[in-house]
């Protein structure tokens, strides 16, 4: 299958500002299961210099710095992606680890070797606001990779999905309280929840094709699990879903607001203006189901 993607974002300023360095992270990250048939990547102003570099958390992306006065910024970036059959559930899961979780009284989950590259994704607090809902549905569960597909699924059924521009993410506890949220307060929310059993949990942003969706499923965000035995595992709470060869991830991390496409500064006295747009569409289909 051949999917095109078109992304445009543009900040309008109400004076003239001066820009800082931007990184942008509109790189799309390795998976064995697309290739890149075709990449245009245009910034506007013209950076003064521009270069790929790679952060701590191995994510790609793009360093520009600009000299001069302007009243916008605007990033367009095309991609033509090949996508091959990629099957979420393709892993043998370390059962010692499944079951010294599962049957852990208070239904924790320990890492053999908790070395210090796996603190920053795991839970650093001493409340269990989630216990409640994550007991029920084990108690309907037959084991961790059903009880992720079960809690995945529920949150898909019980929060109600929503646009919202704004590039904050809310509390992972307003989201659960309020029952809606964006892609991205709903994939945190499921991130705090899987970090209270002791999971630990990466956000993720990138795109999400499927063109049985109603819009707004493009630019998207979700999480993954690392299960010993499986690697990373991706979890779409919006929809539902593992994710499998329709999602092409730009960046992860810990830190949710380490995974924003545009991360930068402009001085002077002025506001500012956001507008994005994702447009996706089939080239062709292919063998692919």
């Amino acid at each position: 299958m051949l999917i095109q993607v078109w992304h445009h974002s543009q900040y309008s300023y109400g004076s003239e500002v001066t820009l800082g360095i931007h990184k942008l992270y509109l790189i799309p990250q390795y998976r064995p299961y697309f290739r890149v048939e075709h990449q245009k990547f245009h910034v506007l102003p013209d950076p003064e210099g521009q270069n790929f570099r790679q952060d701590l958390a191995g994510n790609l992306y793009k360093q520009c710095w600009f000299t001069g006065k302007t009243k916008s910024l605007e990033i367009t970036g095309e991609w033509i992606f090949k996508l091959q059959p990629f099957n979420p559930f393709g892993f043998i899961l370390d059962k010692s680890f499944e079951e010294m979780g599962w049957n852990h009284p208070f239904f924790q989950f320990s890492y053999e070797e908790k070395t210090a590259f796996l603190i920053p994704f795991l839970s650093d607090k001493e409340d269990y606001q989630f216990s409640g809902l994550l007991q029920e549905v084990k108690k309907s569960s037959t084991g961790l990779v059903d009880f992720l597909v079960s809690l995945t699924r529920l949150i898909h059924q019980d929060w109600t999905h929503e646009i919202r521009h704004e590039q904050n993410i809310w509390d992972a506890g307003f989201t659960f309280n309020e029952k809606r949220g964006s892609c991205r307060d709903i994939a945190l929310m499921q991130m705090e929840m899987l970090r209270e059993l002791g999971l630990a949990t990466r956000f993720v942003s990138g795109y999400a094709f499927n063109p049985e969706l109603d819009e707004g499923h493009e630019l998207h965000a979700w999480l993954e699990v690392f299960l010993p035995g499986a690697g990373w595992v991706g979890l779409d709470p919006s929809l539902g879903l593992l994710t499998d060869h329709r999602y092409i991830p730009l960046a992860s991390h810990s830190d949710p607001a380490r995974t924003l496409p545009v991360q930068g500064s402009f001085g002077g006295i002025s506001d500012s203006k956001l507008e994005t747009r994702v447009d996706m569409k089939l080239l062709h289909q292919g063998k692919l189901p």
